[in-house]
Order: structure tokens, then sequence, then C-alpha cells
């Protein structure tokens, strides 16, 4: 699913990432840690196609994403790559059914087909009664349950995840973690995460260790 290669960012004369390379199979949920500083979202956002390397390569389902245009990129981040972020970034002014709506109608897809899927994944996600609540309406788990909705509208080749626990209860983080692995199972569903999370990390298929820009343990 992911290839990475001799990834290299520096920010003016800070080096942040220092040549790491991975793989991410189809289906493997993959929990990176370390410290604060250690180069783990911005690795992250390398991946997610949100910042580019300096050098190195990238693969994601065998395509080569360096080599893309920002028009192209932006196109293939909507429709192969879904983002949770530790704030949920909803848009205030929508309801949960358009928050989750939103990449697919940026994909030009039809309303027609869009709203049944949306309605479908706010269900299995247990929001069935909570469709038309905008965010104010809704606790910090339900939420999140929205965000992770919207990263999975466009049937994402791969989900990434920052710290997708941060502000949440040690319940409502039991509950997030359980249907991740619930989506694995049901969806074959790839999973990257970021996390402090230890009870989450240690569920993960691997934990990638990083320190100092560098993935020091697999």
């Amino acid at each position: 699913m992911i290839e990475a290669k001799g990834i290299n960012k520096s920010y003016g004369k800070l080096q942040v990432l220092k040549g790491v390379d991975l793989t991410v199979k189809q289906g493997e949920i993959v929990s990176i840690v370390g410290k604060s500083g250690a180069g783990k979202t911005t690795l992250l956002h390398i991946l997610g196609t949100l910042d580019n390397a300096d050098n190195g390569s990238l693969l994601i389902q065998n395509e080569k994403v360096e080599g893309f245009s920002p028009k192209q990129l932006a196109a293939f981040r909507n429709q192969k790559i879904g983002f949770v972020f530790q704030f949920h970034h909803l848009l205030p002014e929508f309801s949960a059914l358009e928050n989750v709506c939103m990449p697919a109608f940026i994909a030009n897809r039809d309303k027609s087909d869009v709203e049944p899927k949306a309605k479908e994944l706010l269900t299995y996600l247990g929001l069935a009664d909570r469709i038309t609540h905008k965010p104010n309406q809704l606790s910090g788990g339900e939420q999140q349950r929205v965000a992770i909705a919207r990263a999975l509208i466009n049937n994402p080749a791969v989900v990434f995840a920052d710290e997708p626990t941060g502000n949440l209860d040690s319940n409502t983080s039991d509950e997030l973690h359980q249907l991740i692995f619930q989506l694995r199972k049901d969806f074959n569903q790839t999973f990257v995460i970021v996390t402090h999370n230890e009870e989450l990390a240690k569920m993960s298929d691997r934990i990638l260790e990083m320190e100092d820009g560098k993935i020091k343990s697999n």
C-alpha cells in the first residue's frame, strides 16, 4: 500500500527527517510513536501528501506521487487518502451529514450517490440519530466519528490519523480504538496512526518508534 524510501525533510537548518524508509501493507494498522519532536507528524504529512519531502521516493498503491503536479496531487489525495486529526476540523455551519459528504462533492460525485453512502457510514458508526446535528451539538467522540466517516466517504486506500484520541476521555478513546479495528475487519481498511496512546499502539499490527528523525525500531 505504501513504500517510502530515503525520506528527508528540513526546515531551514533543522533536519526533521533523516532518511526514513518504511512499507505498509494493505489492511495493516501501523502506529508511529516517539517523543515530541521526533518527526512523527512531519512523516505523516509527507506520507499523506500534505507536505513534500526534500528528497526520497514515495509510492502509494504503486503510484509515484512525487512526480505529480499540485493539481494531480490534490485529486489523488482526495480520491485515495483519508485523514483523521486530533482536532476534528468539522465545518461548524454544516450538519454531520454535510460534513461527511464534503470530500465526495469536491470529487464531483453525484449527490444522489453520495448522501446514501454518507448516511450508511454514519449509521455504521452509531450516529443514525445525529445526522442532522451540527458539530456544536455533538460530543467529542461523536465529532471524531463524523470525522472518520468523512475520511471514509471516498473509499480511500489508506487513512492517516494524527493523535485521533488526543482530545478524548479514556472510555471514548477505547471505543474509537475498537472502531478502527472493526473497520479493518469489515473493510480491510489500512491505517497509519501517529499516537502517544500506548494502548492503541499496542493493539496495532506494528509499532514504528521514531527518534531524532529516524525510525529507531520496527
